[in-house]
């Protein structure tokens, strides 16, 4: 949910259907909300005028059924290049549906892509797949509602709030509001989705947990400090406000909002200069934040690698990341972009998020010092994020935390067992 825009009517293309030519090539898309289409389009458009050589014929597909229907083709079938969220590319590889890309992309093009992005794009050991934009977590703030309750506020990562300090500051916050809710965790998305995972995934990193670790779930996804930390999480749902109506925190009613990077337009028009940013809480590993979004790479069984690797350096230089990530608002995928991005950049508005993607941890090596962290690359993420969801989702509705995670936990376990741990090899 976090990572996929909305979705259009119907299915779209551009510059008509591949020709016969061998260097003609097939692109699939995710139809993403109206700015990313046009940016895309405008980005196909460009490659087929600057070259003779290659012509690349583009068809977006709705957002609610892409994955089912890269799923549901052959492999035979797929595009020469498509998109798909990043957490599902290594289960499209097991399937595959997939091949490395570095024989067809420029080093320079792997060379700029950020840590973080290169992470999610790497199973395996091999580069299946490299994104136009990243994705960003934290806490949005209303600033007169913070002073008026007297609350001192992080102003950065080494200041963030310990858990205890968060709950603290929605009691302080809840005193001075008539209904005494005052924090927003996007409640009307729906706990038991990809927004569970990908919005409370963070806590179960910062507290010392992993979804997943060695291929066993049970252990540190139910450790005792993951425990603990969710038993926290379900403390706070007296200050929640449900946000069905969806605009709890621009209509100011609320003091604090746990959500991304991609609300951040929308807050700025409603609170202006009441507008701060800060990390998420440290359980006591760090704060942490999610990362990741969609990605680009190859069909498995492409016959004009070459061709489409050139596609995907057009597509992934500073002038297409700089438009599509003008249009979603997103974190640039690219080293170059990030540090000139009007959002991004040292004394933006979203200098915070660039920090944490500064500070990646990978899928596995969550330490301290680290901060964005990559959901487990692995082609089991799909039970994982479906039974860790659903266990956020159960925590929330008031089940014992032990109880909810440790049934997930053991719902993964048993899957990778009839799985043969879904290896790749």
């Amino acid at each position: 949910m976090a990572l996929s825009a909305c979705g259009g009517d119907g299915d779209s293309s551009t510059e008509g259907e591949a020709g016969s030519r061998q260097d003609d090539i097939t692109v699939w898309a995710h139809q993403g909300q109206a700015s990313e289409a046009k940016a895309l389009q405008d980005a196909v458009s460009s490659f087929n005028s600057s070259q003779n050589d290659v012509t690349a014929s583009l068809k977006l597909i709705p957002d609610a059924d892409y994955t089912k229907t890269i799923t549901a083709t052959d492999p035979s079938d797929l595009p020469d290049v498509l998109e798909f969220d990043g957490p599902t590319m290594a289960n499209f590889i097991y399937n595959k549906k997939l091949t490395p890309i570095s024989s067809f992309v420029s080093s320079d093009t792997v060379d700029n892509a950020t840590d973080g992005i290169k992470d999610q794009g790497t199973a395996d050991g091999k580069l299946y797949a490299l994104g136009m934009y990243d994705s960003a977590l934290g806490l949005y703030g209303n600033k007169n509602l913070l002073d008026n309750a007297g609350v001192n506020y992080p102003k950065g990562l080494s200041d963030a709030w310990t858990a205890d300090e968060f709950l603290d500051a929605l009691k302080a916050l809840a005193s001075k509001d008539s209904d005494g809710k005052v924090l927003d965790i996007q409640e009307d998305t729906g706990l038991g989705t990809e927004w569970g995972t990908y919005g409370f995934s963070p806590i179960l990193w910062s507290a010392g947990g992993k979804l997943i670790e060695d291929n066993k779930a049970t252990g540190v996804m139910d450790s005792p400090d993951a425990v603990d930390a969710f038993e926290k999480f379900q403390s706070w749902k007296p200050y929640v406000d449900p946000n069905t109506g969806g605009n709890a925190m621009t209509s100011r009613r609320v003091a604090l909002s746990w959500v991304g990077h991609w609300l951040y337009p929308t807050y700025s028009k409603a609170l202006g200069d009441d507008l701060v940013i800060m990390p998420l809480p440290d359980f006591g590993l760090g704060p942490k934040s999610g990362q990741g979004s969609w990605a680009w790479g190859l069909g498995a069984e492409t016959e004009k690698g070459d061709a489409a690797g050139k596609f995907l350096d057009f597509l992934l230089n500073d002038k297409n990341v700089t438009a599509m990530t003008n249009a979603n608002g997103a974190p640039p995928g690219t080293k170059s972009v990030l540090a000139t991005s009007a959002l991004y950049k040292a004394g933006g508005p979203l200098q915070l998020f660039a920090e944490q993607l500064d500070k990646p941890c990978g899928d596995s090596d969550i330490t301290k010092s680290c901060v964005a962290v990559t959901r487990p690359v692995t082609a089991g993420y799909p039970v994982i994020t479906t039974e860790f969801s659903s266990a956020v989702n159960a925590i929330w509705g008031g089940t014992d935390p032990k109880s909810a995670l440790s049934k997930a936990a053991r719902a993964i376990d048993q899957d990778y067992a009839d799985n043969d741990d879904y290896q790749l090899n």
